[in-house]
């Protein structure tokens, strides 16, 4: 207990007296210190570099808004901030817990990064120098993100369970989620301005193309031949699709049409159609069976985000922290 006086009294003495540099000091010093976990400091730098590449998506984002862009921007500087700080709670709580991390596996880690991303140490140390980067600093990084994911792995994922029940009554509560139109699974031949020169060239291209497959020249071959649309090195193949995917005109024919039935010539301003219906499905709620696992990892996911901060709450409670 008198040991823990102690530490929290250091903690204090230190935020004491960054406080009092920051009251006395230029704006720029005062805004370099963000928080303080226990007694590690997190500069406005370190969120700056640990947000980054989302900084750089937002300009691009929001190049021609730039209240939007004001907004975001601070919403994304606070979150890098945040995750800052869980990073500093896990890495003390890992310390204050006495665990240890054996060098080897480092070691290992740290040549395995080397090999997955540089190639080879020479790489690495370059890129290191155009980073003004350390190679402790480099090897530092790691050994803490093996921690942090270690820890994570214990006090989150470990305690997430996905019952059975859960599944079954979260797929009981979201029906409306699971409804499937009707579908068709679909072939099509298209013949664009590429397959000829004018509208009248293109129908008569269709229309003998219709004579061949009804003498019974395979339709999946007759796309393969003189189709010009994306799917036509999959002999035409859409799969299966709803309504809502094609354009009006086509879905109209399409679904008007029984298993194994072709169209007959569709004609738009810009291409002639051949449709095939291969089979049908009417519209349903997909089984449960088939959602099972898409269910349990959206269950997981939501899961693992209420434990995470149901944790990081504790840790903060204990620990020393404090946001300037």
């Amino acid at each position: 207990m008198r040991a823990n006086r102690m530490r929290f009294s250091r903690f204090l003495s230190l935020a004491s007296l960054i406080v009092f540099a920051a009251t006395n000091a230029p704006a720029e010093l005062a805004n370099g210190v963000k928080a303080i976990v226990a007694d590690t400091v997190i500069t406005y730098q370190q969120v700056e570099a640990n947000a980054s590449r989302a900084v750089e998506l937002l300009r691009r984002q929001y190049a021609n808004q730039p209240d939007a862009y004001q907004k975001r921007l601070m919403e994304t500087l606070n979150d890098a901030l945040e995750d800052l700080v869980q990073r500093e709670l896990i890495l003390q709580e890992f310390k204050t817990a006495g665990y240890t991390l054996p060098e080897n596996i480092i070691e290992s880690e740290v040549q395995h990064r080397v090999h997955e991303r540089f190639g080879d140490r020479a790489t690495l140390t370059k890129t290191l120098q155009a980073e003004h980067m350390t190679y402790e600093t480099f090897r530092q990084q790691i050994k803490d993100q093996i921690i942090i994911d270690a820890m994570r792995q214990k006090n989150v994922s470990a305690q997430v369970v996905i019952s059975p029940r859960k599944i079954e009554t979260y797929y009981k509560a979201h029906q409306d989620e699971f409804q499937v139109e009707d579908e068709i699974k679909l072939r099509m031949i298209v013949l664009d301005s590429t397959a000829a020169a004018a509208a009248e060239s293109r129908k008569k291209l269709a229309q003998e193309i219709i004579g061949k497959i009804d003498e019974g020249a395979a339709f999946s071959e007759m796309a393969a031949v003189y189709s010009t649309g994306s799917q036509r090195n999959q002999g035409g193949d859409w799969g299966w699709v709803q309504r809502s995917v094609l354009r009006k005109e086509l879905a109209e024919a399409a679904f008007a049409l029984k298993p194994g039935k072709h169209s007959g010539v569709i004609e738009t301003e810009d291409a002639c159609y051949i449709m095939l219906v291969e089979d049908t499905h009417p519209a349903h709620t997909k089984p449960l069976g088939e959602l099972r696992d898409e269910i349990e990892k959206t269950l997981q996911a939501k899961e693992r985000t209420k434990v995470q901060k149901e944790w990081i709450d504790r840790l903060k409670k204990k620990t020393f922290v404090r946001y300037f």
